[in-house]
């Protein structure tokens, strides 16, 4: 596997090929699919966290193969990614997720079916809130109240556990892409999460380094970035 840091060249964005490069409406997490686009029916094999470097797009990717830069607008920094892990080791973490939780219906459809359906945790606490006729917190604090009860969920299966007073969940935002093809509107949520965290099980945590966590990854969300506590 490899990481990448990828950085818009100081002098790209004065050059006209750039903006027909990036087009009036185009969405910044094309730009890094663009990176692996040597293969029209390639699977995606990459991760990755969109950032700004004074003002300007970057992005940290985990792939299985090296970004190509077709246009010559980038700056790519890429070494191999081979994390040594232990089991036990607290490490520091930022991650930026799309916090859902997958149901089905109680009830079968006329098929037979039950329909699964994908909730945002903070909406879905929300409308709990609302159904028991309860005063609603502030939205800070609702939000990390339902992040921190996803990550540790999802924690026990991605080889981490975390616990409360470690993780901060914060700047819930909810983003709407337009995608080309078919036109269709894509909703999703994000939540940052930063904190500590203590590994359970290298090799599965070292999966998750690698392939991420949370649904969106193709629209930025999954990718753990760890730091050893020092």
């Amino acid at each position: 596997m490899f990481i990448s840091r990828i950085k818009l060249r100081n002098d790209a964005s004065f050059g006209k090929d750039f903006w027909n490069y990036i087009g009036g409406s185009y969405k910044l997490h094309s730009l890094v699919w663009d990176l692996f686009a040597d293969d029209p029916g390639r699977n995606r094999d990459f991760i990755y966290r969109q950032d700004l470097i004074r003002g300007l797009p970057a992005f940290y990717c985990v792939s299985e193969r090296v970004p190509n830069d077709r246009h010559g607008v980038w700056q790519v920094e890429t070494k191999t990614y081979s994390p040594v892990i232990k089991k036990d080791q607290m490490l520091s973490f930022m991650l930026r997720a799309n916090p859902i939780r997958s149901k089905r219906d109680e009830k079968p459809d006329p098929d037979g079916k039950r329909k699964q359906h994908r909730h945002d945790v903070v909406m879905e606490a929300k409308t709990l809130l609302n159904l028991r006729n309860e005063a609603l917190p502030p939205e800070a604090e609702i939000m990390q109240q339902a992040g921190f009860v996803w990550l540790a969920m999802k924690g026990e299966n991605n080889g981490f556990s975390i616990r409360e007073g470690e993780v901060r969940a914060d700047g819930y935002y909810q983003h709407r892409f337009i995608k080309p093809k078919g036109k269709h509107t894509v909703t999703l949520s994000t939540i940052e999460f930063t904190g500590l965290l203590t590994v359970t099980d290298p090799e599965t945590f070292i999966k998750t380094l690698f392939h991420g966590i949370g649904p969106a990854k193709g629209f930025g969300c999954g990718l753990m970035m760890i730091r050893p506590i020092r």
